[in-house]
């Protein structure tokens, strides 16, 4: 990647006291009106809830409840769900539907977001996620066991006044899940372990940023939440990274500035025509402690391009434009190792899943 240009402008994890005063939020207290809706869901903003689950049966889950589509924000409140559930045996269902804005509800005070008969609702620590959209049915009920956190104000910033951002809190790092789901009536239940977090922003994204890793996990003791961010030319390629490690569900690290982040074994995907990193590492050093996060893809569960999933008129226009984003999803293993100076006193792995989303063009 070239860097012999002049940045024009500056990307940065706002964490100063002048930045928690202006999205009026307290430093290490979350409150739950800040799962609640953040934006008015008008031209120029966008702002969903995620949610994903191992399951114990084999599925992954997939579930987000989207105010619009985020590649496409200059429309007003389109409410969308999209879902990705993986059958056991490896069967890939995927949704995405549009709704009329008249369907869509959601509280300012906490999460509660209603599309339809459909449901996200919680207060940091429980939460309802149910509903049905064409045939693939959800009846989620996850409780956290890693308590709320951000990243200092969660609100990455963009500009040289700071005026444009990307926000994000993760409002369950790790919880314990309860699941019902099913394809055209034909329903299962299990338990596994989930997460939720919650996005919004009043710019667009491919403007901001040109590509994202993103990825989380569990494994002994441990949870990590762990992604770096790649900013657009126009603010330098900034480099964003965020981590979180909890043991036994209690915060262990979260200094973003110890970390140094590593993308090995690059392909080029044949789908998208994106790079991917086979294995991504992220190396946390603290004196003489230090913890080393690999995770190594096995499966492709998602290799989407956006324009593909752009409708309408505007489909047209964004091929015209050379609009080239990219979304892709693994699963693999994750491995978490401690190491005290040289010597390694722990080690685990289990199954995890993690994503790339590409808005940007690939570079050589």
């Amino acid at each position: 990647m070239s860097r012999n240009h002049v940045a024009t402008s500056a990307a940065r994890m706002a964490g100063t006291p002048e930045d928690y005063a202006r999205f009026g939020i307290e430093e290490q207290a979350i409150k739950p009106w800040e799962d609640g809706l953040r934006t008015d869901g008008s031209t120029g903003t966008y702002e969903w809830w995620y949610f994903d689950a191992h399951l114990d049966d084999g599925a992954k889950l997939v579930v987000v409840f989207l105010t619009k589509e985020f590649s496409n924000i200059d429309r007003p409140l389109t409410p969308a769900i999209r879902i990705n559930l993986t059958l056991p045996d490896g069967t890939q269902e995927d949704r995405l539907v549009d709704f009329t804005p008249d369907t869509f509800t959601a509280s300012a005070e906490g999460c509660d977001v209603r599309i339809g008969e459909n449901v996200f609702a919680g207060d940091l620590h429980i939460y309802t996620i149910r509903g049905n959209v064409e045939g693939v049915s959800f009846d989620i009920t996850l409780t956290g066991q890693v308590p709320a956190w951000r990243p200092q104000t969660g609100h990455f910033v963009f500009g040289e006044q700071g005026e444009e951002y990307f926000a994000w809190l993760p409002s369950v790092p790790q919880g314990h899940v309860e699941a019902t789901y099913g394809v055209n009536g034909r329903t299962s239940t299990t338990t596994g372990v989930g997460y939720h977090d919650h996005n919004w922003g009043n710019a667009p994204m491919l403007k901001l940023m040109h590509h994202w890793y993103w990825a989380r996990g569990a494994a002994g003791p441990y949870s990590v939440i762990a992604s770096h961010i790649t900013a657009e030319r126009a603010y330098g390629d900034a480099e964003l990274p965020i981590f979180m490690l909890a043991r036994d569900g209690k915060l262990v690290a979260d200094d973003s500035s110890k970390i140094t982040f590593e993308e090995l074994g690059r392909y080029t995907d044949s789908v998208t025509g994106k790079p991917v990193g086979n294995v991504t590492r992220y190396t946390y050093t603290d004196g003489d402690e230090r913890y080393i996060v690999t995770w190594t893809r096995h499966t492709d569960i998602a290799a989407t391009r956006m324009a593909d999933e752009i409708k309408g008129p505007k489909k047209v226009a964004a091929k015209l434009a050379g609009f080239d984003g990219a979304y892709l999803r693994f699963t693999g293993e994750m491995r978490i190792e401690r190491y005290q100076g040289e010597k390694r006193v722990e080690d685990y792995t289990d199954e995890a899943l993690w994503e790339l989303m590409y808005f940007g063009k690939a570079r050589t």
